[in-house]
């Protein structure tokens, strides 16, 4: 016999928030099938992603304090890598949240059961449930699916289980640092993990297929970037990995680029070449459920998919694959399955993001790039790090600042840093672009502390040449 919910909630990322003190009186399931190897509560960016990421890259960002404390007068020097002590001090405290948060929702919530195994829609509304003990078979009134995403791996000669790559789920877990690592692909995902092994001591290549790293931010971010990241590892663009085996415990990767094929010999593989929404380990088909053509679940602004009663956010069915985005979605779905007579939608006009490799990287809005392609009138500033006073404290020669903005309103159209500290920087520009404070009211309409490094941001909005 089939076991009735009111309410069932598929991943334990974002979707797992839902389910707070307000649905006491339903009874609920949370479906977590575990994150590959690990069987992790507590979804992606907990126990692989944003979270052990950014503790890495605070680590590998300190490592580079004596390259740094060079241009200051200061005689540093790095020692030996603890890689073991450098990993426990991530997932010794990562690893007990991710139990005590499943212990929590196994036991400390009553009306809600934990069910430990991979769901499957098998009509709508109605759940198979593959566990350790066997199957169950579930239906419900309601469906929420955060079964967020997973990493791609393309399909390439000798790429499978037999050759021993790794991909962002385990290489934070390697037992020891590798002499070289490669890594595929040319995003945030490896610029990130780039940065990181290469700040410990780890030779590190990248094989990139475009012309630039990190190729969705605007031209002259990715410009400077690339520019940068070329002194620091050995970056090949216009590279496509064509086939790979091991041999005599090493990797040999043949790669294809402008010279023509070439082999890159190294101890560790990082694939890092995008992410795949998880829609089809749910068989969201099979559920009724329409989809993109890239296979994100179709929902609307209320999160509502094709099926009446279920509902998709974060990485599953969002064009954006961030954790602040799959939160704001969670709460749109927690809201409107509380109040089904008076839904709120969810806002995606002004989705920020960073890259947290060396340098880092903000932005907010369109790019250049796209305001050409749309049409939309614009004009631009860009200012240095270093024409400030804290810029000449850091020593800062790269770092900038880029805005955009309508001449005619005024209405700041898209905000583009990198150097220190840009996830932070960039937020006062995420508050106007969202608020629709124009330029001039936030240059002129407050303080701005001297000699912080935010007059970076002042300045560039003085540049801005508005009409009139």
């Amino acid at each position: 016999m089939d076991q009735h919910f009111d309410l069932v909630v598929i991943g334990s990322g974002s979707g797992n928030s839902i389910l707070d003190e307000r649905f006491a009186d339903l009874k609920a399931a949370v479906v977590e099938r575990g994150l590959g190897p690990l069987g992790a509560f507590g979804g992606t960016c907990l126990n692989a992603g944003c979270i052990p990421t950014k503790m890495f890259v605070h680590t590998a960002d300190t490592a580079l304090a004596p390259e740094h404390g060079a241009a200051l007068g200061l005689d540093l020097t790095l020692g030996p890598v603890d890689w073991k002590a450098v990993r426990e001090r991530v997932f010794g405290r990562i690893d007990p949240i991710a139990a005590a948060g499943e212990r929590h929702r196994a036991d400390g919530t009553p009306n809600v059961t934990l069910i430990r195994g991979t769901a499957r829609f098998t009509g709508e509304r109605r759940l198979s449930v593959e566990t350790a003990d066997g199957r169950l078979d579930l239906t419900a009134d309601q469906v929420v699916v955060a079964t967020g995403s997973r990493p791609i791996v393309p399909d390439i000669p000798g790429l499978d289980a037999g050759l021993g790559f790794r991909t962002s789920d385990d290489v934070m877990r390697m037992e020891s640092l590798p002499g070289h690592l490669t890594v595929l692909g040319g995003g945030v995902v490896a610029a990130e993990l780039a940065h990181v092994f290469a700040a410990l001591g780890v030779e590190v290549t990248v094989l990139a297929r475009g012309e630039a790293l990190l190729g969705a931010e605007d031209a002259d971010i990715a410009r400077r970037f690339t520019d940068l990241a070329l002194t620091r590892w050995d970056v090949r663009l216009r590279h496509t990995l064509v086939g790979a085996r091991r041999d005599r415990g090493r990797l040999r990767l043949d790669v294809d680029g402008p010279e023509g094929r070439s082999t890159v010999v190294t101890d560790e593989l990082l694939v890092a070449t995008g992410r795949r929404p998880n829609s089809d380990l749910v068989d969201a088909r099979a559920g009724g459920l329409a989809l993109h053509p890239d296979g994100r679940i179709a929902v609307d602004a209320r999160q509502a998919t094709s099926v009446p009663g279920v509902w998709a956010l974060g990485d599953v069915s969002s064009p954006f694959q961030l954790k602040h985005v799959a939160n704001h979605e969670a709460r749109t779905v927690r809201h409107n399955l509380l109040h089904p007579d008076a839904p709120r939608r969810t806002d995606h006009r002004h989705v920020p993001h960073a890259v947290f490799s060396h340098p880092a990287v903000a932005a907010v809005g369109l790019t250049e790039q796209q305001a050409e392609a749309t049409g939309q009138r614009y004009v631009t500033a860009t200012r240095p790090y270093s024409s400030t006073a804290y810029g000449w404290a850091l020593e800062d020669t790269t770092g900038f600042v880029k805005l955009l903005a309508d001449p005619a309103t005024g209405r700041l159209l898209g905000a583009h840093i990198l150097g220190p500290d840009a996830p932070v920087l960039v937020q006062p520009l995420v508050q106007a672009v969202s608020l629709g404070t124009d330029v001039t009211t936030l240059a002129h309409g407050q303080y701005w502390i001297h000699p912080a490094l935010p007059e970076v941001i002042e300045n560039a909005l003085l540049d801005l040449p508005l009409d009139g």
